[in-house]
C-alpha cells in the first residue's frame, strides 16, 4: 500500500484483468459504470497504528479476491483510504468520503470514541457505514440506539464475556482478591464491569484490591504495575489492547509481579500478539485472540491461504481487525448481490440495507452473520497461553471456541440486565 494521507487503492490483479470482461455469477458486466467506491477510515499512526494497518491488510485481501473474480456483482472495486484519528477529524473525513469522493460505502474504525460520535452523523448523512470494531456499550444507546444506515460490529465486551467464563471454567476456587489494570474509557471500564459482574452471577465472592486506570497512550505504567505488585492479587484482569500493552508485560515481567501465584486474563491481548514475547509473557493466561486466531488447528481453506499470504508478504501474522475487515466487506458484497437479484437491477442503498439484514458469510476467523438489528455475530477464540510453539511469542495451547450469540446480548435487550438473567454457559 502506498502510504499517503489519502490514497486511492484500485486492487485489479492479473487474475482480476483477466476476468474483467467476463459475467460474475450471472451479473452483466459494468464496463461502462464506474466501480464501486469503498470508503476506508482506519488508524495508520500512533498507539493503535498497527491494529489499523492489519485491517487495511484485511480489506485488501478481500478486495482482491473479489475484483479477481469479477467485482461485486459485475463491478470492480476501488478503495478510497482516510485515517482515523479523534472524532472531529475522522468524521470530517467521513464527510469527505461521502460528498467528495463518492463512495459507495464506508467501512472500519477501531476506536469507540470515533465509533459514538460517527455513526451519528452518518444516520444523519444517510450514508452506509459498516464499522469493523469500536462499539462499547456505554453511549450505543443514545448515539446509535435503532440504526439505518449504520451496521455494528458485535459488542467490544464480547472478549471481555468469554475471558471472564474462561478464567471462572479454569480457576474456580483459586482466587479470592482481583485487581484491574485497564484503559480509562468505556472500552476498559465496561470491560472490568462486566468481568465483576460474570463473577457476581456465578457466586465467586472477591475483594478488589487495585484498580489502576491508565489513559489511553499511557506508555510509562512504572507507577501502575508497582501499584499492582504492592496489592498482591491472586488474579490480574487487563483490557489494555493498544501500544501500551506490550510496555505494561515487560515493566510488569521486569518488576517481578509475574514470579508469584498471580493469574491473569487479558481479553484483547491478541492485537499485539506477536509483540507479546515469550520472555516476558508468561504461559497459562487467559488471552483474547478473539475473532481470528492465525494459528488454529485445521484451519479452512480461506484462512489457511489468507495467513499464508500475510506471512509471505508482511513477515507477520494477522490480528483479529484484518478478520473485521474482511468480514464487513463480505457482508456488503453479500448484500449489494442479493439486493440486486432481487431487483434484477442496480440496487438502491435501501435495497442493499435492507438484504445486508440476516445476511450469513464465511470470514477469516470461520462463519458470521449481520443480525437484523444490524449487530454482527462472529465466532471468537481465546485460550491459555503456551511458549510450545515455533514461534518467538506465546500462542494458545489450550484453544476456546465460541459464537458470539453466547457472548453478547440479544436484539433489543440492555447488556447488564442480560448478564444478570442470561443462561450462560461455563
Amino acid at each position: 500500500m502506498k502510504r499517503t494521507r489519502r490514497s486511492v487503492l484500485k486492487t485489479l490483479g492479473t487474475a482480476g484483468a483477466a476476468l474483467a470482461a467476463q459475467p460474475y455469477l450471472g451479473f452483466p458486466a459494468f464496463a461502462q459504470n464506474r466501480p464501486l467506491r469503498v470508503g476506508i477510515i482506519a488508524p495508520k499512526a500512533g498507539i493503535a497504528g498497527t491494529i489499523g494497518e492489519c485491517g487495511l491488510r484485511g480489506t485488501q485481501f478481500a478486495v482482491e479476491r473479489i475484483n479477481a473474480g469479477g467485482g461485486i456483482a459485475g463491478r470492480k472495486v476501488e478503495l478510497v483510504v482516510e485515517e482515523e484519528t479523534n472524532p472531529k477529524d475522522s468524521i470530517e473525513r467521513l464527510r469527505k468520503l461521502v460528498l467528495q469522493d463518492k463512495v459507495d460505502c464506508v467501512q472500519g474504525v477501531v476506536s469507540s470514541g470515533v465509533s459514538l460520535a460517527m455513526g451519528a452523523v452518518a444516520e444523519e448523512m444517510k450514508a452506509l457505514l459498516i464499522f469493523w470494531d469500536g462499539t462499547t456499550q456505554d453511549g450505543v444507546k443514545e448515539t446509535m440506539p435503532n440504526p439505518h444506515y449504520v451496521f455494528r460490529s458485535t459488542d467490544n465486551e464480547c472478549e471481555a464475556v468469554m475471558a471472564s467464563l474462561l478464567a471462572i471454567k479454569y480457576w474456580k476456587g483459586k482466587f479470592a482478591t482481583i485487581a484491574g489494570i485497564n484503559p480509562d474509557y468505556s472500552y476498559g471500564r465496561n470491560n472490568f464491569a462486566a468481568f465483576q459482574a460474570l463473577l457476581k452471577k456465578f457466586g465467586i465472592e472477591v475483594k478488589v484490591v487495585a484498580e489502576q486506570w491508565p489513559k489511553v497512550g499511557t506508555l510509562d505504567l512504572t507507577s501502575h504495575v508497582a501499584a499492582l505488585k504492592a496489592a498482591k492479587p491472586d488474579l490480574i484482569f487487563s483490557s489494555l489492547l493498544f501500544a501500551d500493552l506490550p510496555i505494561f508485560m515487560k515493566t510488569a515481567h521486569g518488576a517481578g509481579l509475574m514470579d508469584g501465584n498471580a493469574k491473569f486474563a487479558f481479553p484483547a491481548a491478541g492485537f499485539q500478539h506477536t509483540l507479546l514475547k515469550k520472555e516476558f509473557t508468561p504461559e497459562g493466561m487467559v488471552f483474547g485472540h478473539n475473532t481470528l486466531y492465525f494459528d488454529v488447528a485445521n484451519p479452512t481453506p480461506l484462512q489457511k491461504s489468507f495467513v499464508q499470504e500475510y506471512e509471505a508478504k508482511y513477515k507477520d501474522y494477522p490480528n483479529w481487525e484484518a478478520d473485521r475487515a474482511y468480514f464487513a466487506m463480505e457482508v456488503y458484497k453479500a448484500g449489494v448481490e442479493a439486493a440486486y437479484k432481487a431487483k434484477n437491477a442496480w440496487p438502491s442503498i435501501d435495497d442493499v440495507i435492507g438484504a445486508m439484514e440476516g445476511v450469513k458469510v464465511q470470514s477469516l476467523g470461520g462463519p458470521g452473520q449481520m443480525r437484523k438489528d444490524h449487530i454482527a455475530e462472529q465466532t471468537f477464540y481465546q485460550g491459555l497461553t503456551t511458549h510450545k510453539n515455533r514461534f518467538d511469542f506465546a500462542t494458545l495451547g489450550q484453544v476456546e471456541k465460541m459464537y458470539s450469540d453466547q457472548l453478547q446480548k440479544p436484539a433489543g435487550v440492555d447488556f447488564w440486565k442480560w448478564i444478570e438473567t442470561a443462561q450462560i454457559k461455563l
